[in-house]
């Protein structure tokens, strides 16, 4: 029996393990820190001076130590500049993703499986029809969404989303035409899932997911490895779908050149693995992709899959587990995975990512912006090549479940309250 087929047909087992308090993470939190076990991070508020880290807080695992410089806590850059924010809209849903349509309107999620669009003005429409039934406890819901290439002649959509399986659940992906009426309501038509992150998996953590368009068309799905201990070991299992990048194509088929795809046994989708759960990722100027991916107590981590590389969970990683034990065997490094560009210990809680390249912000050019659950605003990451070179942080004093530029340079931040059941969208622009 394969390792895939054992957890398939243990799968029962998951409730002894969710007794341990192995894996959990921000999302599905009702309040920013109160969830926090160890140190909560640095916000961006405390004034740190220019050219020192942020991030001044003890780390929950003080005896690691990085492999390389500003591999943590790199310094803040000389000139940072000043912010300020003004609410787009208020009272939505509790939103998961927002992604700009061509006239400038807003496409959003919200995690208990509706789709809506919001006008410039600030005003939800209506839920979209068609979406499909989706998990919406816990972590799971409505996930991530992305627009065709070609959108502004197909008008098809992407998103990814918890589904409910005969065998518990697990990320999907699905493609359907947005279709608007002219009245301002709007439904999904030839609606397909393309894509199953497998084997399914019934609990409600770890779904990760965003979907990144590469330039050359292909459709990069980051996943989770389901959180549980049980399960997070098949992320270094190439039979299993758990902690994973996939790049497959438009049909949901994985790409002739895929790293795995002649390997026996492999899931032929899978670009790289090792991964814990990624809730983050974006393309670079050259049109790379990066991730963030949620550490342990401790450990987020920010990467650049490649080809067949693996990045180590749960084998190594910084940060510990919840209960204060070594992960595993405690190690931080280990030859053929991967070390992370850049890691968190106190964690960020990171979301949403975007490349700025946009007008309003020069100080931020080729810089990655990431959304702070935790760290309740914006980080901001300056790389110098494939290192990061300073780190800042924007305090917007409200869990940042998603993070775009706009048309007009400035970045628009999805913020929720979990507890209210509600999101909102602010525009973080120069106030200088």
């Amino acid at each position: 029996m394969t390792p895939t087929a054992r957890l398939l047909a243990g799968t029962m087992l998951s409730a002894l393990f969710l007794a341990f308090p192995a894996a959990a993470q921000s999302t599905g939190d009702t309040s920013p820190i109160d969830h926090v076990e160890g140190q909560p991070p640095a916000t961006g508020a405390e004034n740190t001076a220019s050219g020192q880290p942020v991030e001044t807080e003890a780390a929950n695992a003080p005896d690691q130590t990085p492999a390389f410089a500003n591999q943590t806590r790199a310094p803040q850059p000389a000139e940072m500049p000043k912010v300020e924010t003004t609410t787009v809209a208020e009272g939505l849903p509790h939103l998961w993703a927002m992604e700009f349509l061509p006239d400038g309107r807003m496409l959003v999620t919200a995690k208990k499986g509706s789709m809506h669009i919001v006008s410039k003005e600030g005003k939800a429409s209506a839920a979209i029809e068609g979406v499909p039934e989706v998990v919406s406890s816990g972590q799971a819901g409505l996930l991530d969404v992305a627009l065709a290439p070609d959108f502004d002649s197909s008008k098809r959509i992407f998103f990814s989303f918890s589904e409910p399986r005969d065998e518990g659940n697990g990320t999907s992906v699905a493609s359907a035409r947005l279709v608007e009426d002219g009245t301002g309501a709007a439904k999904l038509e030839d609606l397909t899932v393309i894509f199953r992150q497998m084997p399914s998996y019934d609990n409600t953590k770890h779904y990760g997911s965003r979907l990144t368009f590469a330039p050359d068309g292909a459709l990069f799905v980051t996943v989770g490895e389901r959180s549980d201990r049980e399960t997070r070991v098949f992320a270094q299992d190439l039979a299993s779908g758990f902690g994973k990048v996939f790049r497959i194509d438009a049909s949901g088929k994985a790409i002739a050149d895929n790293p795995f795809i002649s390997s026996g046994g492999a899931q032929p989708e899978i670009w790289s693995y090792g991964h814990r759960n990624l809730q983050s990722a974006a393309l670079d100027g050259q049109g790379r992709l990066w991730t963030v991916e949620h550490g342990p107590k401790g450990g987020d981590e920010l990467n650049k899959p490649e080809a067949g590389v693996n990045h180590g969970w749960p084998v190594i990683t910084y940060g510990v587990e919840y209960s204060g034990g070594a992960v595993g065997d405690g190690i931080t490094a280990k030859e053929g995975m991967a070390q992370p560009v850049y890691y968190w210990d106190p964690v960020i809680g990171p979301s949403g990512m975007a490349f700025y390249d946009g007008a309003e912000f020069p100080e931020w050019k080729n810089s990655f912006i990431i959304g702070g659950l935790v760290s309740t605003g914006l980080v901001i990451v300056h790389l110098d090549g494939d290192r990061v070179a300073h780190e800042e942080r924007v305090p917007l004093e409200a869990r940042i479940r998603d993070v775009k530029v706009g048309p007009d340079g400035a970045v628009y931040a999805v913020t929720e309250n979990p507890s209210a059941g509600s999101s909102s969208v602010i525009r973080v622009s120069r106030a200088d």
